[in-house]
């Protein structure tokens, strides 16, 4: 079963024109819109506990610590970590079960391969941008920043997130520090609380899966994570062991990333 189609435009309405008085306007129809389909995409983990030691050792006055609670918090948090790294993927691993990520959708080289049932070297309307810096320094970064992010710009449209690992980050916020300046003699300090470009916010993400030395423009108008709302890291019902005093609770997901403009989505990346 796939998530819902995303309608996306192909191109422009090929009907208009400037037209006098009783002159014949043209209705032939003009094919703009196509669908991206993606498939679903599960995921779980599972917390495991024996009676023993919920039921008996964490119980009543001897509890220490609600240990269920505990392990599906930890838990949870390997979820978030792991469904963190496919947002950044390529979506191949686990023979191809995983999130259909970044590396997929904005791809350093987008003229190939087939993305939400799309084939992209057929429809460069569905090519993102991409832009190599050969360097990545302080001297080079923000030109190539601003040059993608005119190619990635549409009218009102403009990138509004940018992630970096942490090389292309710390490239970024060197040149932030070169300019700064203080202005109150209590308020002195290094570094930023906030980095922003233009109108959108960057963020250091290094550690769940980024491309090294890179960043994404991305306009979150046209991407999206869907998560089902009944999969959204939900934990299931108490299960028993047959056998065992035991028990399981799995915490699932289903959902993927999905994205339905990719001229206005970019990468920019070191070789």
């Amino acid at each position: 079963m796939d998530v819902s189609p995303l309608f996306v435009t192909t191109s422009e309405n090929a009907t208009f024109k400037y037209y006098s008085g009783y002159e014949t306007l043209d209705i032939s129809p003009s094919d703009v819109m196509s669908a991206a389909e993606y498939p679903w995409k599960q995921a779980a983990v599972v917390v495991t506990a024996s009676g023993l030691e919920v039921d008996v050792q964490n119980s009543g006055k001897e509890a220490v610590i609600n240990l269920l609670e505990k392990r599906i918090s930890i838990a949870m948090k390997t979820m978030a970590n792991n469904i963190s790294t496919g947002i950044y993927s390529d979506g191949t691993g686990t023979s191809s079960k995983q999130i259909t990520g970044l590396q997929a959708q904005v791809a350093k080289v987008p003229t190939s391969g087939t993305v939400g049932g799309i084939d992209r070297s057929v429809w460069t309307f569905w090519q993102n941008q991409t832009l190599q810096d050969g360097t990545m320094s302080t001297s080079t970064l923000l030109p190539k920043m601003n040059q993608l992010w005119l190619m990635c710009s549409r009218g009102n449209d403009r990138p509004d997130l940018i992630t970096a690992d942490d090389g292309a980050f710390a490239v970024f916020w060197g040149c932030l520090q070169a300019i700064q300046r203080i202005t109150s003699d209590t308020d002195a300090k290094a570094g930023f609380s906030t980095l922003a470009y233009n109108t959108a916010s960057v963020i250091y993400d290094g550690d769940s899966g980024h491309y090294d030395n890179s960043m994404y423009f991305l306009n979150t108008d046209y991407i999206y994570f869907r998560p089902h709302s009944d999969r959204n890291f939900v934990p299931l019902e108490r299960r028993g062991a047959v056998n065992q005093d035991a028990f399981v609770v799995p915490i699932v997901f289903a959902g993927n990333l999905t994205m339905s403009n990719a001229s206005l989505q970019g990468i920019l990346w070191k070789a």
